[in-house]
């Protein structure tokens, strides 16, 4: 990996930039329209959004405004937790559409496997909405098929009546939260781990071992934490609407962190906290 736009390749072929940007908690309207389209401008072709984010509106804007061809760029949404079912599932998909201004999804997601609202009948209401993405995807109107948040049983229980293996597992993957088991898994059944709040929604800027690191480097906490988890495999989608930050995220494609540096960050436990139980969830 050489270059921001670097591809991994998913299990149906298609490909994904190496690098992602994320706007989870960035605001609609123009705080999420300028971000993405200062991530457009600073090279990134892979933007990562959600229904329940509530910005899609503004990350379809700004798409169109950065007049980059809709093809060069890799889109992902993800199906809002009070969304379940076949038809319900159908609708939400083509309002995703409506509202980013496209006629198709690069990758769509399951969110979260256990919404509070479904959590009797959670599996089933699952495999209802991943029919609805498959025959999505046969329509043309979604490329690729993801999950996010699933562990190992909420898996097990959507490859029951899956037709078509989800592509990724997006997990919170950063130092101190590798969720290992589960990235192991997600590898197993051929999904690639993408890791969304690589930065530990900024804890990790105080983690003395990666001020060290990084400062051994002449590189940033959030570059050593991004480059970390490329070298992991992950698909790393960093978030930030700070301009210089946005730019100083793709940085990480001229400098390898050492294997003892790798294994000392990997050592990090629970210094950003952990990630939320999906049976648990109250959302």
């Amino acid at each position: 990996m050489k270059h921001p736009n670097d591809t991994y390749t998913l299990n149906n072929g298609e490909q994904i930039p190496v690098v992602g940007f994320g706007t989870w908690q960035v605001k609609d309207g123009e705080e999420a329209y300028q971000a993405v389209l200062h991530a457009l401008k600073a090279g990134y072709r892979h933007i990562d959004t959600a229904q329940g984010y509530g910005n899609e509106e503004s990350v379809g804007r700004a798409l169109r405004d950065s007049g980059i061809a809709r093809g060069e760029v890799f889109i992902t949404s993800k199906l809002q937790n009070g969304v379940r079912g076949y038809e319900e599932t159908q609708k939400a998909i083509d309002e995703s559409l409506r509202k980013l201004g496209t006629d198709y999804m690069d990758l769509f997601l399951l969110h979260w496997p256990v919404p509070v609202k479904y959590k009797d009948d959670w599996a089933r209401m699952n495999a209802e909405s991943w029919r609805a993405m498959e025959d999505a995807q046969q329509a043309g109107k979604i490329r690729s098929l993801g999950i996010s948040n699933f562990r190992k049983k909420h898996i097990d229980a959507l490859l029951k009546t899956a037709k078509i293996l989800p592509q990724v597992n997006q997990l919170r993957l950063c130092p101190g939260d590798k969720q290992e088991d589960t990235v192991n898994y997600s590898r197993e059944k051929g999904m690639l781990p993408q890791a969304y709040s690589p930065l530990g929604t900024g804890k990790l800027f105080d983690v003395i071992e990666l001020q060290e690191i990084a400062q051994a480097y002449g590189r940033t906490v959030a570059q050593v934490a991004l480059r970390w988890s490329l070298q992991r495999g992950y698909n790393p989608l960093p978030k930030s609407v700070t301009p210089e930050r946005i730019q100083e995220n793709l940085q990480v494609f001229d400098f390898e962190l050492r294997d003892e540096d790798m294994e000392k960050i990997s050592r990090l436990e629970g210094v950003v906290g952990y990630s939320s139980d999906p049976d648990t969830i109250t959302w």
